[in-house]
């Protein structure tokens, strides 16, 4: 009985517990907005990566060529700009050409 009367009235523990459990909630919430922002960032850094291989011009040429029994005739590239080829990329715009559309869900009864 002596022992059961000692734990009923230690209340160490339970501070303690309710401390770690307010300081757990805390850095949760600082993970997932952590992790939010460095998904959004990934995907920032990912867009102007494929805005720069997109301008990267691929054009080329070369004039005939001619031997002591054969010539060419030559040839000529020229890179066309895509659909969303830019060659601006203001500071704080969305990636190029990146567009996440996700469709309302009714989630009423």
């Amino acid at each position: 009985m002596n022992m059961l009367t000692k734990f009923w009235n230690d209340e160490a523990g339970f501070v303690v517990s309710s401390e770690l459990v307010l300081i757990g909630t805390i850095l949760v919430l600082g993970v997932v907005v952590g992790l939010a922002t460095v998904r959004d960032q990934v995907v920032q850094e990912l867009g102007d990566l494929a805005l720069a291989i997109s301008n990267i011009n691929q054009s080329y040429s070369f004039s005939g060529v001619t031997g002591h029994t054969s010539s060419t005739a030559g040839s000529v590239f020229a890179d066309q700009l895509d659909f969303c080829d830019t060659s601006v990329d203001p500071a704080n715009a969305e990636p190029a050409c990146i567009s996440v559309q996700v469709a309302a869900e009714n989630e009423g009864p």
